[in-house]
């Protein structure tokens, strides 16, 4: 089985096409699973990649949508969220709450409803790149879509 007919990948493809038949997934020879490693493989800036990190508090999930060059910033959502307990969910909660392994989380596609948070900070780029279901798959993106396909609030939490 191709990367490509992978259920998650398929999962996302789903979804992007539901909102844009112009948006495609693309496999990349080489991983993404980090921001370095897609912006390498990618040709462009670490910023525009979206890192999408879930983050935890004691009775909900949180997906932030954060550029490659910046670092989620707890006490920002914490504020954001008025709570004092927040942490980053374990590899298990990833793949329960969004349907992917940590490397290949999408923003779109979560087999559980998220509250999703994107950084303000994205805005710099024309486009952006995410993840789509595995670590050498990704999507093509802009901030305005992004937002509207998330239906994800626009916050400033990184640092």
């Amino acid at each position: 089985m191709s990367i490509l007919e992978k259920e998650p990948v398929k999962r996302v493809e789903k979804y992007l096409k539901e909102y844009d038949s112009n948006l495609n997934i693309t496999l990349l020879n080489s991983s993404a699973r980090t921001a370095l490693e897609a912006a390498a493989s990618l040709n462009c800036e670490v910023g525009a990649i979206i890192k999408s990190l879930l983050f935890k508090s004691e009775n909900t999930f949180i997906l932030c949508l954060i550029a490659g060059d910046k670092k989620g910033s707890l006490n920002k959502i914490k504020k954001i969220l008025n709570i004092k307990d927040l942490s980053m969910a374990s590899a298990d909660e990833v793949k329960e709450i969004t349907g992917y392994t940590i490397g290949g989380v999408s923003p779109v596609g979560h087999l559980k409803e998220i509250e999703i948070y994107i950084d303000n900070s994205l805005e710099r780029f024309e486009n952006l790149y995410a993840a789509a279901g595995h670590p050498n798959c990704v999507f093509k993106i802009n901030y305005l879509n992004l937002q509207k396909i998330t239906q994800g609030l626009i916050k400033e939490i990184s640092e």
